[in-house]
């Protein structure tokens, strides 16, 4: 059952139960107000709305009834009326200050208990909490903006009655995209989304990205969460062909129907590994390669001064990746944000952080494929590391042989550089042994820089080898360092590059030494 059939069902009860005070949890009065219209058409209720604009009308008919607009005015007309008349259904949709113990707080609760006494109700729509003595004379229900069942229904009813005045190329798959795309928008931005494609004069497949591009603008102004801009042709990754290999099957995952199997969709992945190898660029790689947009969660940025700042700001952030999905949210050096975890004096914050994020972690449907990044795993909490928590727990190490000279192909390749022999290339893969991908990145950018000085005629072997003997590795700077985090890697986590451990210690067999 979708998600608004849910809430009507519900709410009907709740009429038929004469509940005398119901809070409806919504940012969509429209769309509630839709339904309470059908529910008083179905079981033939009288049913008043107020509201600050007309004062209280007649829900069926639409007629005024009191023009007083006030909240105060609303109020007493509708405590006149529950006095003399049973049954009566009176909705609020712009009620303030009703979050603590105030005036008008209170003379609600006035009326609801005058409303006990006559089978009376009042309901308030509204998206903030309510006073709890109030609430408890009642119930709470809410109504979610629309999933993707929903969703396709408001796509097709906006799009259809135009098939045959524009051109309209999308067929049922299309649909299905654009309602798994706008999903958890409400209905009026879903609206005013399609509606602004169509007015160019057609709708064609191409329409389909720019749904993704107008989701993200509402959605990414939230501290905290960024919305990071992609450029494709400088996202390229060389090696880790076991991570690439398992996301081209997560990658499917995402799209398909799991409700049926009662599965969730894929919740994510945790790269952890050597500095400079990587981990970062492959989560742009994802949101590129799979064409979704990629938020960023600056967990440093939610940190606040005042007691539960900090949480309630990541619960919004969490709450926007959500309402932005399906998209992918990369979390970059996780540990940092989360280290307070581990130990550190922080009033607890840091654990309450974490405890909120495993929650949604754990629980949240929505599809927002999240990719974590971590260098110094001994800060990290040990409950983030349990099996389903993330997917996957990924090993991101130093480059080997083969992966060293995709690396130096790919960058020669992206700066426009003149190859090196190939005897030289075989030199460069030997000088480049315990260099991180970064490391080699600059190798071939110091070198580029030349040919932007000198011309490319300046290129030549003797340069290559020169620039790549003048980087000093952080493997050479701090081994003890590297070398603890390639024991752990070893020890708990799957290799990225899709080669055995054990094959990746043997050839390194006479080069280092490893103890396991």
């Amino acid at each position: 059952m979708s998600n608004q059939a849910e809430f009507k069902t519900s709410l009907l009860l709740m009429f038929r139960a004469r509940i005398p005070f119901i809070s409806i949890r919504s940012i969509e009065r429209t769309r509630v107000l839709e339904v309470i219209q059908q529910l008083a058409e179905e079981i033939n209720i009288p049913i008043y709305v107020h509201n600050l604009s007309h004062g209280t009308m007649d829900i069926k008919t639409k007629n005024s009834v009191n023009e007083d607009r006030s909240v105060a005015g609303g109020l007493d007309f509708a405590v006149q009326n529950i006095s003399q008349r049973q049954n009566l259904t009176f909705v609020f949709t712009e009620l303030s200050d009703i979050e603590d113990d105030n005036l008008v707080s209170r003379h609600i609760y006035d009326c609801v208990i005058q409303a006990i006494a006559r089978g009376g109700c009042i309901c308030v729509i509204t998206t903030k909490s309510i006073w709890p003595q109030l609430q408890r004379l009642g119930m709470t229900i809410t109504l979610d903006a629309p999933n993707e069942e929903e969703m396709l229904e408001v796509v097709k009813d906006c799009v259809t009655p135009y098939i045959g005045s524009i051109p309209i190329e999308w067929d049922e798959d299309d649909f299905k995209i654009a309602a798994s795309t706008l999903a958890n928008m409400t209905k009026i931005e879903a609206e005013n989304v399609l509606a602004t494609q169509m007015a160019k004069g057609s709708l064609t497949k191409e329409d389909i990205s720019e749904l993704s591009n107008a989701k993200d603008k509402l959605f990414s102004d939230i501290s905290g969460l960024e919305k990071v801009k992609l450029d494709p042709s400088t996202l390229s990754v060389a090696g880790l062909s076991g991570l690439q290999s398992w996301l081209d099957n997560q990658k499917q995952l995402l799209t398909a129907d799991l409700k049926s199997r009662k599965l969730r969709p894929p919740r994510g992945v945790l790269l952890v590994g050597v500095p400079g190898c990587g981990k970062s660029l492959s989560a742009k790689f994802i949101a590129a390669n799979w064409n979704l947009p990629l938020f960023r969660l600056d967990l440093a940025a939610i940190q606040g001064q005042y007691l539960g700042q900090s949480e309630n700001r990541l619960k919004e952030a969490l709450a926007s990746a959500d309402n932005a999905a399906p998209c992918i949210l990369w979390i970059d050096e996780i540990e940092k944000g989360l280290s307070g975890a581990t130990g550190a004096n922080d009033g607890g914050t840091s654990t309450r952080m974490v405890g909120q994020f495993l929650f949604w972690l754990q629980e949240s449907m929505a599809k927002v494929f999240v990719v974590s990044t971590a260098n110094d795993v001994s800060k990290l909490p040990p409950e983030l590391l349990r099996k389903g928590r993330f997917d996957e727990l990924f090993f991101v190490d130093l480059p080997a042989e083969q992966e060293r000279k995709d690396i130096i192909n790919l960058y020669v390749k992206r700066n426009l550089l003149n190859q090196p022999s190939p005897e030289t290339l075989k030199r460069l893969i030997q000088i480049s042994d315990g260099f991180a991908g970064s490391d080699i990145e600059g190798a071939v950018r110091d070198v580029a820089i030349q040919a932007v000085i000198h011309g490319d005629e300046f290129i030549n072997d003797e340069l290559y080898e020169k620039c790549f003997k003048n980087i000093v590795p952080l493997s050479k700077t701090a081994p003890e360092r590297i070398e603890a985090i390639r024991l752990w890697g070893r020890e708990r986590a799957v290799p990225a590059s899709g080669a055995s451990w054990n094959s990746s210690i043997e050839s390194e067999s006479g080069k280092r030494s490893i103890i396991l």
